[in-house]
Order: C-alpha cells, then sequence, then structure tokens
C-alpha cells in the first residue's frame, strides 16, 4: 500500500509534529472502511524498521485494536458427590489409637465411629484385620485403659490423670 509506505517515510524523516499528524492520518485510515488491510500492511512494515518507526506504528495499532472480547469465564466444577457411608474402608480412612509392639493395633475410622483391629493370624503369621462390634470396643477400652501404648491424641483412651500433688506438710526431722 502506497499510503502505508509514504507514512512510514514521513515518520522515518519527520520531527515529533509531522509523526503526531501521521498517526493520526493512520488511525483514520484503519478506522475508515477496507481498514483492516491497511493495519495488517502497516503491521508487516513494521517489522523491518528502525526501532523507534517501530514504536510509533505500535502505538497506532495499540489504539486501533479491536477491543478483546471478555473470556468466558470457566464453568464451576461439579459438586462433589456425597459419600457411601457402605463404601469398603482403606487405610487412608484408618487413625490408629492403640500401637501394643507385641501385636495389637487398634484402629478407628476417622469419619463415624468404626473400630478396627489387626492382629497376626496364628496359623499363617500374616497380619489380620477385622471389625469390632460396639460392645467389643468397650470391653478392651476397659481392658487396656492403664496400658502406655494407647496413641496420644488418636482418640482413643483418655490418658489417665495424674495423682493429685500432696499439699506441703510439716517437714519431719
Amino acid at each position: 500500500m502506497d499510503l502505508v509506505a509514504e507514512a512510514v517515510a514521513r515518520i522515518r524523516s519527520g520531527n515529533d509534529a509531522v509523526r503526531e499528524v501521521v498517526r493520526a492520518e493512520l488511525i483514520a485510515a484503519i478506522n475508515a472502511p477496507g481498514g483492516k488491510a491497511v493495519r495488517e500492511s502497516l503491521d508487516s512494515a513494521r517489522r523491518g524498521e528502525l526501532l523507534e518507526v517501530q514504536w510509533e506504528i505500535e502505538e497506532v495499532l495499540e489504539a486501533t485494536a479491536p477491543p478483546k472480547a471478555d473470556t468466558p469465564t470457566p464453568p464451576p466444577p461439579p459438586p462433589p458427590e456425597p459419600e457411601d457411608p457402605n463404601r469398603p474402608l482403606t487405610s487412608k480412612d484408618l487413625v490408629v489409637v492403640y500401637d501394643d509392639p507385641r501385636g495389637l493395633l487398634l484402629h478407628k475410622s476417622k469419619l463415624g465411629e468404626r473400630w478396627f483391629a489387626t492382629q497376626a493370624d496364628p496359623q499363617t503369621g500374616q497380619p489380620q484385620t477385622f471389625e469390632l462390634h460396639p460392645q467389643q470396643v468397650g470391653q478392651l477400652k476397659t481392658q487396656l485403659a492403664g496400658s502406655p501404648y494407647w496413641v496420644l491424641g488418636a482418640g482413643g483412651v483418655a490418658a489417665p490423670a495424674a495423682p493429685a500433688a500432696k499439699p506441703p506438710g510439716p517437714a519431719v526431722r
């Protein structure tokens, strides 16, 4: 396009006042019907020019850039499906509450009040985990209440209360 080549030459050789006039002419040409071709020609002419001329052309291109369409917001993720209370539990769903090195582990489910015991099978020596009934849990808590193998903070049996401190008495000589 002759218009673009002439405008670029005037920007290259002109002072600030000339550049301002050329910028206004180019903006008007791009905004006129058929301005898309002027814009494309100006963009391709910009690439081979001096840096200062490129900046002037970029100002024109930025001023006449079509408005950016708002990017659509992604749809919200679907709500998580409610957890099935009857699904099989995994080791991630259990918390160790009692750990006896002689071979008894008691686990409590993170959700709910289900208790499980893990013991070595006497015939195979392999650990077996089985669910305890609520009455068995009560019996085990009573039976193991004084044991030092309860895991602190795991929600098993509360630690036994420390003996009350004796009030200071008279010193005996």
